[in-house]
């Protein structure tokens, strides 16, 4: 097993690599190896933490490193680092070289002094290399209530003392949301690889219609494209051959959706007005594709 830095007659190989790895495990698809693709370029990328992993004379694993940021409590920006996608081909996961790959890179960047690293992860994996919930340590993730106890939201000092006792609330870098801003260069990238079946199943990431917040669960809750191929993002009742079927604001949407309380409720475990549900979809809706800024 070797671990050395990536160089750039690996890009297309690890890129093909990223996408073997994270193919419909989290959601249906995946856009991580556009992510990579992407980052190589952005000024938040660390070219020292940019690491593959060879066994047999092949690339089997691949970690990168970004800048990040946390927003303190007293209005100052503090420094801070993230990592991922992190991965392994599917034919050697599960034998331990997520882990060698992960402590080692962890190793370097401690060297380098960084001293505070957060990402979103599976806790019974990561624990192993040092990480735990970071509300522990009063990191809070931007999406989640800052009293949750958010348990993909994981969090390590690398230094000790480094975070100190401050009090934050962290959002991933810009960098990682580049397929959800731009669609039509993402989907042109996509179309440069063998073509890949998109599918729903167990362990993935609830999805939700990136305009009206509904569930997807199957095929049959989604939308289509102008070509009748299944669309993921959206529903059946937002979007229709390529095109939404309503024409309407984010809130004129709310008040739509407003309507449909009685059946949220029956999956809430406390029961919400007609009132509260709007102000928690004022809350959601921004952050949903359709409607991001």
């Amino acid at each position: 097993m070797i671990i050395r830095l990536e160089q750039p007659k690996d890009y297309r190989e690890v890129e093909n690599l990223t996408r073997e790895a994270f193919w419909n495990v989290y959601r249906p698809g995946c856009t991580e190896h556009y992510v990579l693709n992407q980052y190589r370029t952005n000024p938040d990328f660390i070219p020292e933490l940019d690491f593959v992993m060879m066994e047999d004379n092949k690339i089997i694993g691949h970690v990168m490193f970004s800048k990040a940021e946390i927003m303190v409590d007293d209005g100052t920006v503090f420094p801070s680092w993230t990592f991922g996608p992190i991965s392994i081909h599917p034919d050697y996961k599960r034998k331990g070289y997520g882990l060698k790959l992960l402590q080692y890179a962890l190793e370097v960047a401690k060297k380098m002094g960084i001293g505070l690293l957060q990402m979103e992860g599976n806790i019974e994996f990561y624990k192993h290399a040092g990480f735990d919930l970071a509300s522990k340590m009063k990191i809070h993730y931007h999406a989640e209530a800052r009293d949750s106890e958010v348990p993909y939201f994981l969090a390590q000092e690398l230094i000790p003392g480094y975070w100190g006792n401050r009090e934050g609330t962290y959002c991933p870098p810009k960098g990682y949301f580049v397929a959800d801003e731009n669609p039509e260069a993402f989907e042109a990238y996509e179309a440069t690889f063998p073509k890949k079946e998109k599918a729903f199943q167990e362990g993935q990431l609830p999805q939700f219609c990136q305009s009206c917040g509904m569930p997807l669960t199957r095929i049959d809750d989604c939308g289509t494209n102008a070509d009748g191929s299944t669309n993921f993002d959206y529903c059946q009742y937002c979007y229709k051959d390529g095109q939404f079927l309503q024409d309407c604001t984010m809130e004129e949407m709310i008040e739509h959706c407003s309507q449909f309380v009685d059946e949220v409720n029956k999956q809430m475990p406390k029961p919400m007005t007609k009132e509260e549900y709007k102000q928690m979809m004022r809350g959601f809706f921004p952050m949903l594709k359709r409607w991001k800024k």
